[in-house]
């Protein structure tokens, strides 16, 4: 029986999310949640295989079998005790309670929509519990807009899964640069300090007279040929600025590669950069991220010998149809879903010297060293000394990122790349993306560093395009 209880809400959860995000039940903190008996059923469909889905599913079924165990009939109607989210499962107070659907419940469901359909019997299942309960705000949870239509034209409360949400808004999202004033130096006075270490350049002000900024963080002045640095740490109660190399010049070519912008040198900054062992590029398409990276990472791994060899991944989302069954090795199938990698490792051999034959010899040469792996396989390995790129990371989530991540061993340097503008996975969101969800989380990390690239340099059609289709 669920009783009425002031500021206290009913959340009836769908099937997607849960296989979403497994932990959902826990994460409606003082709040109750009720799962119909369709959901259960199909979380039982869902759980066989060996994808992310069946294995969300397979989590979900172990959760709620920890809180369902010892407990009779009367108490699974009376609501299982669910432990506070914060502070994890075992021993801990109870906040909400979990609701499993024990009787049939009748929702005079609208004419014209019937019962018959997954969908349609978990809506019927709210608007029932609904009118059951005229005292409690029952709300329908799910991640299908569809269903979250429907029940709000039958008048049943519906929202969408928000725990997952990184941000309100994107444009909220660190973009690892920022403008400073016009007069910022010359505010300074004599509080500014100046000094070279080891051919680099350092700068020094104040704590008090800098806002607030995260670790390798990039600041530059308005004009073309202003200054541009990296805030690095606080010392001495003193922000430690870098001036930043400028990749723009051809001294300071990268596999034959020049930056085209000032976004794509502040990346190259990063990619070339020992200390830094993540970074994150954001980006429409034609802004270079993909070939910033593989240039980094050919001319670490070859010419400077920081890594034994580039590992290259991504999402296997198709744009249309999927062509189905592809013949071959794990590389083989990769094969047809690393275009843009072709693409890109032909621009960079012919940057190379030497003629036809100088060109097919690197080309060989990138061939193989750069290695194509299946996200698939990831699970349980660890890359010792490697240069790992990861492709089209927008259309990840945030436990698939955090799987892939965890694989860098000693030595190693991840790149993600990705537009979160071009999402083709169900159920994801500029704010939801496993992309999104980590430049958000490493942003304070020393060892980090992002750059969202503002300028498409692909092709005078290309960033036409960009803009106006």
């Amino acid at each position: 029986m669920i009783a009425r209880k002031t500021g206290k809400r009913l959340f009836v959860l769908d099937t997607n999310v849960l296989l979403h995000d497994p932990s959902a039940v826990f994460r409606f903190k003082e709040h109750d949640i009720f799962v119909p008996m369709m959901v259960l059923e199909e979380l039982d469909s869902a759980k066989k295989g060996v994808s992310e889905v069946a294995r969300n599913a397979r989590q979900v079924s172990r959760f709620i079998d920890e809180l369902i165990a010892d407990a009779d009939r009367n108490r699974i109607e009376a609501g299982l005790a669910l432990p506070s989210p914060e502070k994890g499962m075992a021993g801990q107070p109870p906040s909400g309670r979990l609701f499993l659907q024990t009787s049939i419940l009748d929702g005079a469901m609208p004419t014209g929509l019937p019962g018959n359909t997954p969908d349609n019997s978990i809506l019927g299942t709210a608007l029932a519990l609904r009118d059951q309960h005229t005292g409690t705000d029952v709300t329908l949870v799910s991640k299908d807009i569809n269903l979250r239509i429907k029940a709000r034209v039958i008048g049943v409360s519906a929202e969408d899964y928000y725990n997952d949400k990184v941000l309100d808004d994107i444009s909220l999202l660190y973009t690892g640069t920022r403008e400073l004033p016009a007069d910022f130096w010359e505010r300074q006075g004599n509080e500014l300090k100046c000094w070279q270490d080891e051919a680099r350049t350092y700068y020094s002000v104040p704590a008090d007279r800098f806002e607030h900024f995260y670790p390798n963080e990039f600041l530059y002045t308005a004009e073309e040929d202003g200054l541009e640095l990296i805030a690095r740490r606080i010392e001495d109660g003193r922000v430690i600025f870098e001036r930043a190399r400028d990749f723009r010049h051809s001294r300071n070519a990268v596999w034959g590669m020049t930056a085209r912008n000032r976004e794509q040198s502040f990346a190259l900054n990063l990619l070339m950069d020992p200390e830094i062992d993540f970074v994150t590029l954001l980006g429409a398409a034609g802004t270079g991220k993909t070939l910033l990276a593989l240039a980094a990472g050919l001319a670490q791994s070859l010419d400077m010998k920081r890594y034994r060899e580039i590992v290259v991944t991504r999402e296997t989302v198709p744009l249309g149809e999927d062509i189905g069954f592809l013949p071959g090795t794990e590389e083989e199938k990769m094969t047809p879903w690393m275009g843009a990698l072709m693409d890109n490792l032909e621009v960079l051999s012919e940057t190379q010297e030497g003629g036809d034959w100088g060109r097919a010899a690197t080309a060989d040469l990138l061939a193989s060293r750069v290695k194509i792996r299946s996200m698939n396989f990831m699970r349980g390995r660890t890359f010792f000394s490697r240069y790992i790129v990861i492709d089209e990371a927008q259309n990840l989530t945030a436990k698939q990122m955090r799987t892939l991540i965890t694989r860098a061993g000693a030595g190693s340097k991840i790149v993600c790349c990705g537009n979160i503008s071009q999402i083709d996975t169900p159920y994801l969101s500029e704010t939801t993306s496993g992309l999104t969800y980590t430049v958000d989380r490493f942003k304070d990390w020393t060892h980090g560093g992002h750059v969202t690239l503002m300028r498409g340099e692909r092709s005078r059609l290309a960033d036409y395009a960009v803009q106006h289709l």
